[in-house]
């Protein structure tokens, strides 16, 4: 196969799922969901935590670094927290507790109620982002889940970004556009006299 038409074939495949994002009233209201109980629980001086497995623990982290550091411009950090990091409190859980517990234990040790819980999941059907998403709702956190198109997770949160694909990669890349577009509105909106 030619290499610059597969380079190109990527590319279009990448636009057109964003495309599709645009074009669907359910995701895009989604993300108005999403980014408007952000910029609530961090008006009420709660926290935003994340979580995914693999890709999507990069994801994860990539999503906190934005809050905690800086998207657009300059200004004080938003608490933020990816639970993805920490491999002493990873490997506690996992050998104490199991890896579908991996999330749900720090939710129950670090959530508040009015905190935010994001999980990701581009199959829609990760155990330990379920069982975390379970736990968030038991004290009171409001759960955003970024997903593909199927899966348990549509159900299982009380805001669910849909990315209209099953194709991996492609889902992913939307995650962190989506990512992006919560970051920024949360901050332009809570940090307005910043930003002039």
């Amino acid at each position: 196969m030619d290499s610059l038409e597969t380079i190109k074939h990527h590319i279009s495949a990448s636009i057109e799922t964003k495309q599709a994002i645009l074009a669907s009233e359910s995701a895009l209201q989604s993300i108005n969901d999403a980014v408007r109980v952000c910029l609530a629980a961090y008006k009420q001086g709660n926290r935003v935590l994340i979580a995914g497995n693999g890709g999507s623990a990069a994801d994860a982290q990539h999503i906190a670094a934005e809050f905690v550091s800086r998207f657009e411009f300059d200004r004080p950090g938003l608490p933020a927290m990816a639970l993805t990091t920490d491999t002493s409190i990873l490997t506690a859980i996992g050998n104490d507790y199991g890896f579908e517990r991996l999330f749900s234990r720090q939710v129950e040790a670090n959530g508040v109620a009015g905190d935010i819980f994001i999980g990701i999941s581009t199959s829609g059907n990760s155990p330990n982002i379920l069982a975390a998403f379970k736990t968030a709702k038991e004290k009171g956190l409001v759960t955003i889940g970024l997903a593909g198109k199927g899966g348990k997770i549509q159900q299982a949160c009380d805001i669910c970004i849909s990315v209209p694909s099953d194709h991996t990669p492609r889902i992913q890349e939307s995650h962190i556009l989506i990512g992006h577009i919560i970051c920024a509105y949360v901050e332009a909106e809570y940090f307005n006299d910043y930003a002039k």
